[in-house]
């Protein structure tokens, strides 16, 4: 990083382009040649990796508490401001080094990538960013305010979720109907959110001379490997080497409950009635417990989460005014990540951690490359990175193990992970077949009530089992609930593809963990440097759409899940 430039966490939050623009100057008046280019490069990738951190680090506030009006002040003008020069400049740069045909060692891959994005560059769409930004603050606004009264308290929804497991099937049913209820209440104001949304992401793609939204977001999102037509193809090996698995799923279920239909709020319970797996008591407990786990599939990606413990780099307990979900993000400058997520003290708050680890060992992997354009992973491997690490950290959830449950429990919760894999995929593939349809036709995606019918029509094709009769609004507002629709749109498939190649890792680690974790690792630590299926080559795996892989998959998840409870 440039001596001249902001570097600690503190001076990097009043980043402004006044700090940026003499060094972006100087970059754009360099003759570049073979023999200066490497320092060109450093001095650019220290320009983007504080942009990318201030970035980040402005994002995190305002998840972090979302009543902090300063906060957002500093964020929305990080994106009005900042941001958007940012970007003009950085695209300048891109043509420079794109118009020198220069090859610098090891920018194969972000070459390619920069080809597309200047492609894609238009400087009218820098203020629809900005407004865009804004939306998705307005988003987490209204989810982040959920509230509903329990017992005598008010808590959020999302505190609501252990209630969800309790034994007591109507105790669980007035907790969910509270939740719908409270959610649905939101449903206009979400709805107008919405309308505001997909004329601005349309006009986006209109600048960029792209002839719909799904194409600019084809390019935007780096997408050389597969096509919309994979997708379609991908679905359909879901339905048919899946879904019977998931309503095999829901029928051991059904049947174990006692119950002549599932419903909505059977779905959590244990069905064998034990208690609900209750793994820590408090956050010290939390970080301790996963910490232990990671260390046991390897010590130094169990060192990796203790610097994050103690350079406070987690945040993970709900509480009020919090922004809803979870999410790594990373400090490109610091060379760190930082977890966020909403823990409230349930076996799924263990499974969420250890799939963010995943994330942020990403990140100390990957922190020896040389460029910051070097980073650029594709998403669909960045989340076998987070899946990957889920499947490999499931032998050690036991006590014994280093982890939290008695043997028992922790078959349990292995059973829970695999039988949730299974039913994740069709989910998946409601949740991406939506997507298309709303850019395919977004003169029809305008009216939220041809959303709700095409929600309710992917969702009986791929999850037509469990009885939301009398629960129709609930049921076909679900689209609303998945805040990568309106947050990170067509940002969906990826976590499909790479939980198919995270099913390899564990696939792999079940002959040989020690050989399975090594791959892991040596893929992660390529970052962006590699082909999307070079890099699930690398991790041992293969980047895959058809139903032979899936079925093979499921099949032997379906073995283990039956090894486990004999």
């Amino acid at each position: 990083m440039s001596s001249s430039l902001p570097q600690s966490a503190e001076a990097l939050a009043r980043l402004t382009w006044a700090d940026l623009e003499p060094h972006f100057a100087e970059l754009k008046q360099t003759a570049l040649d073979a023999s200066n280019v490497t320092a060109w490069l450093d001095q650019w990738s220290d320009l983007v990796r504080a942009v990318s951190e201030t970035g980040s680090r402005l994002s995190v506030a305002v998840t972090v508490n979302t009543a902090d009006e300063d906060a957002e002040k500093a964020y929305n003008a990080f994106f009005e401001n900042l941001f958007p020069r940012a970007m003009a400049a950085d695209n300048e740069l891109k043509l420079m080094l794109l118009k020198s045909g220069l090859q610098p060692a090891g920018f194969e891959v972000p070459l390619r990538n920069m080809r597309a994005e200047a492609d894609l560059f238009r400087e009218e769409n820098l203020p629809l960013v900005g407004e865009e930004q804004k939306l998705i603050t307005e988003h987490q606004k209204i989810t982040g305010a959920q509230m509903v009264e329990w017992e005598g308290k008010e808590v959020t929804v999302q505190q609501l979720k252990p209630v969800f497991q309790s034994p007591d099937r109507a105790r669980r049913e007035q907790a969910w109907r509270l939740a719908a209820e409270r959610q649905l209440a939101d449903r206009g104001a979400l709805n107008e959110l919405w309308q505001k949304f997909l004329p601005l992401r349309r006009k986006m793609a209109a600048n960029a001379g792209k002839p719909d939204y799904r194409a600019f977001m084809w390019q935007n999102l780096k997408r050389f490997d597969y096509t919309p037509d994979d997708c379609y193809k991908f679905h359909e090996a879901i339905e048919k080497a899946v879904v019977p698995a998931a309503r095999r799923v829901y029928e051991r279920r059904r049947r174990r409950l006692g119950l002549d239909t599932l419903r909505p709020w059977d779905l959590d319970v244990d069905p064998s009635g034990q208690p609900a797996l209750r793994p820590f008591q408090d956050d010290d407990e939390f970080k301790a417990g996963v910490s232990s786990i990671f260390h046991h599939v390897d010590p130094v990606l169990g060192g990796y989460f203790d610097t994050m413990r103690s350079e406070n780099l987690l945040d993970l307990v709900n509480r009020k005014n919090k922004a809803p979900g979870g999410y790594c993000t990373s400090f490109p400058v610091a060379r760190r990540p930082f977890i966020f997520m909403n823990a409230v003290g349930i076996h799924d708050d263990v499974q969420t951690l250890l799939h963010e680890g995943g994330h942020s060992f990403h990140v100390f992997e990957d922190a020896a490359l040389r460029y910051a354009q070097q980073l650029d992973v594709p998403m669909e491997f960045a989340e076998v990175a987070s899946m990957g690490m889920e499947l490999l950290a499931s032998p050690y959830l036991a006590k014994e193990a280093g982890g939290f449950y008695t043997p028992a429990e922790a078959k349990r919760a292995r059973i829970e992970h695999l039988e949730g894999d299974i039913l994740f995929w069709p989910y998946m593939a409601v949740v991406d077949a939506f997507q298309h349809w709303v850019y395919e036709n977004p003169d029809q995606a305008m009216d939220p009530a041809n959303c709700d019918a095409e929600w309710g029509r992917q969702w009986r094709r791929f999850m037509a089992v469990v009885d939301w009769s009398g629960l129709e609004d609930e049921m076909v507002t679900g689209w609303q609930r998945k805040l990568h629709i309106y947050q990170v749109p067509f940002y969906y498939i990826e976590y499909g593809l790479a939980q198919l190649g995270a099913a390899q890792v564990w696939r792999n680690a079940l002959q040989d963990q020690a050989g399975a974790v090594a791959a892991y690792r040596k893929a992660l630590a390529l970052g962006g440097t590699a082909p999307l299926p070079q890099l699930f080559e690398a991790a041992g795996a293969r980047l895959s759409f058809d139903a032979d892989m899936l079925g093979e998959m499921v099949a032997l998840m379906e073995a283990k899940i039956a090894e486990l409870e004999g």
